[in-house]
């Protein structure tokens, strides 16, 4: 071709901007393919999974060649790119077993019965049906806090897939029910305040002196 007259290095230029155009285009791309493949390869996530990632929770529909399917409760689908799945933290609650082991925390009164509030919240938790007898739930004391005693109900679920909000909130509210019923109040943040009575004079009223005394 050089010796008809075609000179080729402009065309070598302009293949090579192509080239490199193209590539940098399919970046994502190939890495969310080389992405998938590893997900396939490792079986850290699979159809059937419940995971949360970015702030979305759902469970796992398919797994495709650039993205996951993630359909959550409300009956919305995200195609997460693969890439994500293999950079970001992702919580897989349905990984190794169907347990998860859920936290609810709940705050009394310092004058509150410590032994009665602890057996109404492992009451409370024999209420909902979700909530797994074995393993027991478990209430605990966790910190004397400044204006309450904060304590901590932990209980077991194995159907993370139908959410785990909800159940917390049954939970809590056999806890409030409970502790309405024995008279034991959910505390409020407090605050005492001093008002001291030689506190220095503002400067209106020093102003007002000294306007009489001329």
């Amino acid at each position: 071709m050089t010796s008809i007259g075609i000179d080729l290095t402009t065309f070598a230029l302009f293949t090579g901007a192509l080239g490199v155009g193209v590539g940098l285009g399919l970046q994502r791309t190939v890495s969310n393919l080389f992405s998938g493949i590893v997900l396939l390869l490792d079986k850290s996530i699979k159809p059937g999974d419940v995971i949360e990632v970015g702030g979305t929770y759902g469970w796992v529909t398919s797994l495709g060649a650039r993205y996951v399917s993630v359909e959550t409760r409300d009956g919305m689908e995200f195609l997460i790119p693969n890439e994500d799945i293999i950079t970001h933290q992702v919580v897989n609650w349905s990984h190794k077993s169907d347990g998860l082991r859920l936290k609810v925390p709940v705050r009394v009164p310092h004058d509150a019965g410590l032994d009665q509030a602890l057996a109404l919240m492992h009451e409370a938790a024999s209420y909902p049906e979700r909530v797994l007898a074995v393993p027991a739930p478990n209430a605990l004391i966790m910190a004397f806090g400044e204006s309450a005693i904060e304590l901590e109900l932990r209980f077991w679920i194995e159907d993370a897939q139908n959410g785990v909000h909800n159940v917390k909130s049954q939970v809590l509210y056999e806890i409030w029910r409970l502790f309405q019923q024995q008279g034991i109040r959910i505390p409020y943040p407090k605050r005492d305040l001093y008002v001291r009575s030689d506190a220095p004079a503002t400067f209106a009223e020093a102003g007002d002196r000294r306007y009489r005394q001329s």
